[in-house]
């Protein structure tokens, strides 16, 4: 066993290359958290370990996330051959068309949660919808705040329940689970948060509008873009909302994930071989490795009959997808169970684990040790995975010796994770989206609501023993409520 210093060396090494990597020189995490791995395996040759040793513990790391990592794949197939057949194109439209300033806020969010649910990306749904909407709002005269925490509640609320999100996928990955049981576990919790932020910004809503004329100019316009019908690019149908219902009735058979989703990839193809005359054969075996994008014909329309602003939207948010674009989140899993394996292997992580946990007496206090741990990770390693993947490879081995299911971990992470990133202003979430909405942390943070709920929401249903589970994934028997 190392002592508790060496290992905190280790951590040391990689919090502050990440931190320079990532604040400093505005870098993606994944060559810093090598240098991580490279700090591990220099103390594990510290501590005595031979190199065959330490490489198999490597690969035994990566071979836990080999699951995760053809999820992401067949995932980044899916939102391309979604895109060429007009599924996710017509789950936008018709979001948008529910679109009214009596319900502003109201409709931001479920606009903003379609399109994230519909891409996986609460980024692509912030730079894309997101902006639309702050120059929405300020027409109508809404506090920008509010307008930007509406749009980020939306899009997390998106973006933490897809199985088309890499860090839907990556959470599990780190948890030991898989994505679909991950993805239910969260309902409870998240469905009740998300109908709270809902009915806030319903009565935020009815206090800020006060009626009046609305220049509702580029909604329309973006919505006729969309649709072919009205002198737009994709025929929309609502036989093509029918491939997300396949996943989502998978989900609920309880169908593995990969052939869960690759239903979801064949219900897709078919119905746009069908309604798409421009998707065929070739068009969707091209996006589902490099991602749909726009032909020359279409983009010259776009110049001709669209504004700049609408036309750089449509790119923005359907030039997605494809194999190749998850190459980006399949490369930071690889490297990250890499420092994982070594960490595990060599008991550095369980020294660390072992004076944390003495803060949690029992299940609900596991999950809250969790919770406070991304947040800090999310504040001194300042990169939204990162949140995720060292806090899980740290205490999946204390959830399991505690009798929790791995989807008690995995939604800790993503409860807390991923959604508080958004509400730290150097990290690269808290970072973009004050670039891209043009107002700052301090101003939206207290109005992003799903955000900041999200993760007490989590603790109290885990205090409550709502969520907990067993190894058998059976209502967990013993003192939830204990912290």
């Amino acid at each position: 066993m190392p002592k508790l210093w060496e290992a905190l060396v280790t951590l040391a090494i990689l919090i502050v290359v990440l931190a320079v990597g990532i604040i400093i020189f505005e870098v993606d995490p994944h060559v810093p958290m090598f240098v991580g791995v490279c700090a591990a395996a220099l103390m594990a040759l510290y501590l005595g370990y031979k190199w065959e040793e330490i490489e198999k513990s490597m690969m035994d790391g990566i071979y836990k996330a080999l699951q995760s990592c053809c999820i992401l794949i067949i995932v980044g197939i899916l939102i391309g051959v979604w895109i060429d057949a007009g599924v996710v194109p017509s789950m936008v439209y018709y979001g948008l068309k529910i679109l009214h300033p009596a319900i502003f806020f109201i409709a931001v969010v479920l606009i903003c949660s379609i399109t994230s649910l519909a891409t996986g990306t609460s980024w692509g749904t912030m730079g894309t919808m997101g902006v639309a909407f702050m120059g929405i709002g300020f027409g109508l005269g809404m506090d920008p705040a509010m307008t930007a925490g509406a749009i980020l509640s939306g899009a997390y609320f998106g973006d933490k329940m897809s199985p088309l999100s890499d860090t839907t996928n990556l959470a599990p990955a780190m948890a030991g689970t898989d994505v679909m049981s991950h993805v239910k576990a969260m309902l409870l919790p998240t469905a009740v948060t998300y109908g709270i932020t809902l009915v806030a910004f319903g009565v935020l809503g009815a206090m800020q509008y006060h009626g009046g004329e609305a220049d509702m100019s580029r909604v329309t316009e973006f919505a006729q873009a969309l649709n072919a019908a009205e002198g737009g690019v994709f025929h929309i149908n609502p036989l093509l909302l029918l491939p997300p219902v396949v996943v989502i009735v998978a989900v609920a058979m309880k169908v593995p994930a990969i052939p869960g989703i690759t239903l979801g990839i064949f219900a897709g193809a078919i119905l746009g071989l069908i309604f798409q005359p421009n998707c065929n054969l070739g068009s969707l075996f091209d996006f589902g490795i490099n991602g749909y994008s726009f032909s020359d014909d279409v983009l010259e329309m776009f110049s001709a009959t669209l504004t700049q602003e609408t036309a750089d939207t449509m790119i923005e948010l359907l030039e997605s997808g494809g194999i190749l674009n998850m190459m980006f989140s399949v490369s930071m899993t690889i490297i990250a169970m890499m420092f994982g394996g070594i960490m595990e292997y060599t008991h550095q992580l369980e020294v660390v684990v072992n004076q944390l946990k003495k803060l949690a007496k029992g299940p609900a206090g596991l999950v809250a040790l969790t919770e406070v741990t991304c947040v800090i990770s999310n504040a001194t390693m300042p990169e939204q995975y990162i949140s995720i993947v060292v806090p899980g490879r740290m205490y999946a081995e204390e959830y399991r010796k505690m009798g929790l299911h791995p989807t008690v971990l995995s939604s800790a992470l993503e409860g807390a994770g991923t959604v508080t990133s958004a509400l730290i202003p150097w990290n690269t979430c808290g970072v973009f989206i004050s670039d891209t909405l043009k107002i700052d942390v301090v101003h939206y943070g207290p109005w992003a609501l799903f955000n900041w709920m999200m993760p007490i929401m989590n603790f109290a249903f885990a205090a409550l023993g709502l969520t907990l589970k067993d190894l058998d994934n059976k209502p967990f028997r013993k003192k939830a409520a204990k912290v």
